[in-house]
């Protein structure tokens, strides 16, 4: 259930002041600590279950008592499986009045009404414990397995063909397919997928989700359901579901359990029907801090006093995927104070920020980064963040902004921390200015993590750790670790992911070299030997810390 929401609700009633509610959400954020726990701990209740009598009267319904209570079986048939876990809903009662359900999250209205139109039945909700409802769930319906051949027993939609675009609006919001695309979204989120593919081809419709940087594949639905299913994601993100011929872009944000999820929809037209691809973004990325990054001490620090000074550019690098957002919000929120003004350039604006003006970048209508930087610099702001820099107006425009008393954040797609001012002088941009306005640049990569559950001891050959570049004879008695697989990672021995990291401080004989022209390779050598840590030598310690594995940062690094 959302803290705040019922912060908001006890605040209210006046159970507790204004000053109270933010001592127990900052509480909540120290401690993690459930909300109901800490609202006992500050004596407001005097056990955590006391909030739900207060719940219910504030929705005008009862509560109700399933700790010793089963449904039955022709009660649950009304809610499938697939419904019941993405909602976080159970019923308990059907009469001609409708269908009583209680719920996990019963103060997020959109659930009710999301229920109402895949039932097709009228709602009314009772309240009963969340844990206990979680519970219940999980007791009454089977594993998603269940679930999922549950709706694809219920799919008899058939033929191939496109028909005209009533009657696959029609078919892709039948409940079925609804439901089916619904569990789809659920199973993926659970896994903590960042991506998931629909792909059709000739003789098959692949689903595909992407874990921590790898792509596992679902058990595949039947051909002639690929059209009313990708339609049906393109009614979610509001596209236009007759056009097949163009990409189209849209955004799905959806409630799954006490999660709010954003995701961002791309389609691409191909020879076999439209590929659709939804990022999912997670909203807890942006609640990162920059302590919890896995940033090496002398990278933390230098990173903390760099995005405090007033002006000059910082850059973060590395490839799509690579975390560089991540660890640009995490620098903004340390600097989102009440006497900073922040901006923000993003194609698009992934999450919302309290305290930042964050606009989007839209080209079809003028809205590019150097029109909007223009702007910025109208705007009196103490520091910018660009999205990325692109081309040689964005980067010109971040220089001149540096170089009139401005601090700018931005990313750009090198290899290395050394290749970022290679890549700004090949833009264009005069190496004197690149040299009197550039502060840093971090280059990073994101390796997965070894399962702590199945962590295991392992010898690597000679072989593998010669591409390493490792001597045995250097190891003394460092230990490898590999992961054996189990359940909790899916069999596959990551779970999770982290940070490398390679960090390019721009001290005088580095500024001497980039106004000189020199070649990024003979700078990079050059800052080595002032004491840069490489991106593989960072590896190397997560390695040795037994975090990640060498056949992981022999891959990305």
């Amino acid at each position: 259930m959302d803290n705040n929401q019922l912060i908001e609700l006890f605040q209210s009633r006046g159970l507790i002041d204004r000053s109270l509610a933010q001592d127990i959400l900052a509480e909540v954020d120290n401690s993690g600590k459930e909300v109901a726990e800490i609202l006992a701990d500050f004596q407001v209740i005097g056990h955590r279950d006391d909030i739900w009598p207060i719940v219910a009267s504030e929705l005008g319904t009862d509560l109700v008592d399933i700790r010793n209570w089963t449904p039955p079986a022709e009660l649950l048939a009304l809610v499938p499986a697939g419904t019941a876990r993405l909602h976080g809903a159970l019923p308990v009662h059907f009469d001609h009045v409708g269908l009583h359900v209680v719920l996990v999250d019963p103060l997020n209205p959109q659930t009710v009404e999301d229920l109402r139109f895949s039932l097709g039945r009228e709602i009314h909700l009772v309240i009963a414990p969340d844990y206990l409802v979680e519970e219940k769930i999980n007791e009454c319906y089977g594993g998603e397995g269940r679930a999922m051949d549950d709706i694809l027993g219920q799919l008899q939609i058939g033929g191939d063909g496109p028909g005209n675009p009533a009657d696959v609006e029609s078919e892709a919001n039948s409940a079925p397919i609804v439901r089916y695309v619904d569990l789809v979204l659920y199973q993926a989120i659970k896994e903590k997928a960042s991506d998931i593919h629909f792909e059709p081809f000739e003789k098959d419709f692949k689903i595909r989700y992407r874990v921590d940087g790898a792509l596992y594949e679902m058990a595949p639905p039947p051909i002639h359901l690929a059209l009313p299913i990708i339609s049906r994601v393109k009614v979610m993100a509001n596209m236009n579901i007759a056009e097949r011929r163009i990409p189209q872009d849209g955004r799905i944000v959806k409630q799954v359990g006490e999660r709010q999820v954003d995701m961002r929809v791309s389609s691409l037209p191909t020879q076999h029907g439209e590929s659709v691809v939804l990022r999912v973004l997670d909203r807890s990325s942006v609640n990162l801090s920059l302590e919890n990054l896995g940033l090496a001490p002398h990278i933390f620090e230098y990173i903390t006093e760099t995005i405090e000074k007033p002006n000059g550019i910082f850059i973060v690098t590395g490839p799509t995927g690579a975390g560089k957002t991540t660890t640009l919000y995490a620098a903004l929120r340390r600097i989102n104070t009440i006497d900073s003004k922040l901006l923000t350039a993003e194609d698009p604006v992934e999450y919302d920020i309290d305290g930042i003006v964050q606009i989007p970048v839209n080209e079809a209508i003028g809205m590019t980064f150097p029109r909007i930087l223009r702007a910025f610099l109208r705007q009196d702001p103490d520091r910018i963040m660009v999205g990325e820099m692109r081309d040689i107006d964005t980067a010109q425009i971040a220089i001149q902004a540096a170089l009139t008393g401005h601090l700018v954040l931005s990313t750009l797609h090198t290899n290395d921390a050394a290749g970022a001012i290679a890549r700004l002088v090949d833009m264009g941009c005069e190496p004197f200015l690149v040299a009197a306005s550039l502060e840093g640049v971090l280059a990073q990569r994101l390796v997965r993590t070894i399962c702590k559950e199945c962590r295991a001891p392992y010898e690597p050959s000679e072989a593998i750790l010669a591409q390493l570049g490792v001597s045995p004879h250097e190891l003394g008695d460092k230990e490898f670790f590999t992961g054996k697989g189990c359940d909790v990672c899916g069999q596959t021995g990551y779970k999770g992911r982290r940070g490398l990291y390679e960090l390019l401080d721009i001290t005088d004989p580095i500024r001497e070299m980039i106004t000189e022209r020199r070649p990024s390779v003979v700078i990079k050598q050059k800052a080595v030997e002032l004491g840069m840590n490489t991106l593989r030598e960072d590896g190397l310690r997560n390695i040795y810390t037994g975090l990640t594995t060498i056949e992981e940062v022999l891959k990305y690094t």
